[in-house]
């Protein structure tokens, strides 16, 4: 039998979306530099002064004028302004670590990708979404007492606390976390021990729960002291296998990780408990680009890799931060590497105020595409739409029907809720003009859905 020695392919050149990197090893190199000391207010700041949380925490930036005096001239006038009226429309308030404020380019902040998830420009916003609901995942619907959501069969999501380091401009939690603003009057979670005792008490008496997460808010904020006895108070309850505590904090002041021992000890104390229990307790994190990864991440994520604690990533899918392959490659690559597992790739939500950020799903499956394969496939994270009115979190790809014309995805849920559909909305700009004129006839609106709806039954019957 002949067997014929074929010529080695051609070696595969980047594409123009930007799908291959060109630098393989870059997702290895992490900034070590001083560059806080761009920022005029922390020009004099130490190394080892910065690099605790306590400074973080006491420098936090909280309002435009604390903004102003702290950059000092590094942004013109103009730009403040644009922030000031930004907040105007915005669901969340301002709070911005100097880690983070640190890491943004002052000489092209508009096109920043820190910049664009914590600093709202009025000259970047659009206008909501037609569809666009406050508290669009139906927490509060789902919640049987203030501060718990129970959709899935066996996992609950508890809120103990209604505060963050730094708070996101684009919260899906913009109903309850952080002060009022000028567009959303909040829903009160504070953390408050009767409201706890009645979680635990709804938890304990549902058998079927084996699953809690306990986010807010975010746990960086919970002291020590209440990071041990939630943790042990859920892994005492017989039902109960699996906590996941949940923090942006590795992302916004990973400092706290290195210099807050009582906090880190807490935590690692839980994590054991779990382990003498047979029980499993990680972190769930969420970065959402390369540049949210410096030195300091790498250092606080080897102290809990240490400490035997396993954490995972949750990012969102934004557009001007990393609606690219190649940043979502390098994003997932560099995650992987200081053993931060990604987990789920999240569609933007519909928040109010925030519209300029969500991407179409057409552009998200694109993205997928190139991350599946890239990297071993533990480290590949799910692309997933948390579907609006409750219906859970929903492989993208797993849509009934999707009108790329019209921007339209309908999803089931047939495990949380058998028998609804829910939508997904493409962001009205993503769409022709003709089509983003229809959105803005109510009728139309409604014969759009109808007729997405309609499709999505007879694809599912055939």
């Amino acid at each position: 039998m002949r067997v014929d020695i074929l010529e080695p392919p051609p070696a595969i050149e980047p594409n123009p979306d930007g799908a291959l990197s060109p630098e393989p090893a870059s997702h290895r190199d992490f900034r070590r530099d001083e560059y806080w000391r761009r920022i005029p207010a922390y020009r004099g700041v130490e190394a080892l002064e910065f690099h605790t949380h306590t400074f973080q925490a006491r420098h936090t930036v909280t309002n435009v004028r604390q903004l102003a005096e702290t950059l000092r001239g590094l942004a013109p006038d103009s730009f403040f302004e644009d922030v000031l009226r930004g907040l105007k429309n915005a669901p969340m308030a301002l709070r911005i670590s100097p880690y983070l404020l640190g890491l943004i380019d002052w000489e092209n902040p508009h096109e920043d990708p820190i910049r664009t998830q914590f600093l709202p420009l009025a000259s970047e916003q659009v206008p909501n979404h037609p569809e666009l609901r406050l508290d669009s995942l139906h927490e509060q619907k789902d919640s049987p007492v203030p501060g718990l959501t129970h959709r899935y069969p066996d996992k609950a999501l508890f809120l103990p606390l209604d505060s963050c380091p730094v708070y996101c401009r684009f919260c899906t939690r913009s109903y309850a976390i952080g002060g009022d603003t000028d567009i959303v009057n909040k829903v009160k979670l504070s953390a408050r021990l009767q409201r706890w005792e009645d979680a635990f008490a709804y938890i304990a008496s549902s058998p079927e729960l084996e699953d809690v997460v306990i986010s807010g808010g975010d746990t960086y904020n919970l002291k020590a002291e209440q990071i041990r006895m939630i943790g042990e108070r859920l892994l005492g309850m017989p039902n109960i296998r699996r906590l996941r505590y949940a923090t942006k904090g590795l992302a916004v002041l990973p400092q706290k990780i290195l210099t807050d021992s009582a906090w880190v000890d807490a935590l690692t104390r839980v994590v054991e408990m779990g382990r003498r229990l047979h029980k499993d307790v990680v972190v769930h994190t969420h970065f959402n680009h390369p540049n949210e990864i410096t030195g300091v991440t790498q250092e606080a994520m080897d102290r809990l890799t240490e400490r035997g604690i396993t954490v995972r990533c949750q990012t969102v899918l934004q557009s001007g931060v990393n609606d690219d392959p190649a940043t979502m490659q390098r994003l997932v690559r560099r995650l992987s590497y200081i053993n931060i597992h990604p987990y789920y790739v999240y569609f933007h939500d519909m928040v109010p105020g925030v519209e300029d950020l969500r991407t179409s799903l057409r552009a998200g499956l694109n993205i997928e595409k190139h991350v599946r394969g890239h990297t071993a496939g533990f480290n590949t994270p799910s692309f997933v739409v948390d579907t609006m009115g409750g219906g859970g979190k929903r492989d993208a790809h797993s849509y009934e029907y999707y009108n790329r014309e019209t921007g339209i995805a309908v999803f089931t849920s047939p495990s949380v809720k058998p028998g609804a559909s829910f939508l997904y909305f493409d962001p009205l700009r993503s769409l022709r003009e003709d089509q983003r004129e229809r959105w803005q006839d109510a009728g139309e609106r409604r014969r759009m859905i109808d007729e997405a709806l309609g499709m999505a039954g007879l694809l599912s019957r055939s």
